[in-house]
């Protein structure tokens, strides 16, 4: 989990006091969170500061930043939760299997789109073996 999502998933929790401490048996509701607009001030600004942060550290990728609120804006609930669902399985990779990965990305944005779609497809047909060896062939060059 991002720091940001762990800070978040922390607050939120935090919220709720006691009602998380120990796991709700099926006999127990378990009460819900409150709505943005019933936080109070300080309660906001706990789940805003790290936003804040990184905001105000990194004002070269603050572009960027703006970008991506405005795509995830724009998902529908299913295309967000795909995008978690990667960003998960990105964490979860070794180093090693995270730089293949950026070499596979890399290429791939590079191609147009039917080329794309035909090396995903041969790309699920390959063994580990023939990966690899796309991998060394392609991959760039300092």
């Amino acid at each position: 989990m991002t720091p940001i999502r762990t800070c978040l998933l922390a607050a939120l929790l935090g919220l709720t006091g006691s009602a998380f401490a120990t796991p709700p048996t099926a006999s127990e509701n378990t009460p819900a969170l409150p709505a943005w607009d019933q936080l109070d001030a300080t309660q906001r600004d706990l789940l805003v500061q790290p936003v804040r942060d990184r905001w105000d550290a990194s004002p070269e990728a603050r572009q960027r930043m703006l970008r991506h609120a405005e795509r995830w804006r724009q998902m529908t609930p299913e295309q967000r939760d795909r995008a978690r669902q990667g960003m998960k399985r990105w964490e979860d990779m070794s180093p090693e299997r995270r730089a293949e990965a950026r070499v596979f990305y890399q290429h791939m944005r590079r191609l147009p789109e039917a080329e794309r779609e035909a090396l995903r497809t041969r790309w699920k047909t390959m063994s580990a073996e023939e990966r690899q060896r796309w991998l060394e062939t392609n991959r760039p060059r300092d």
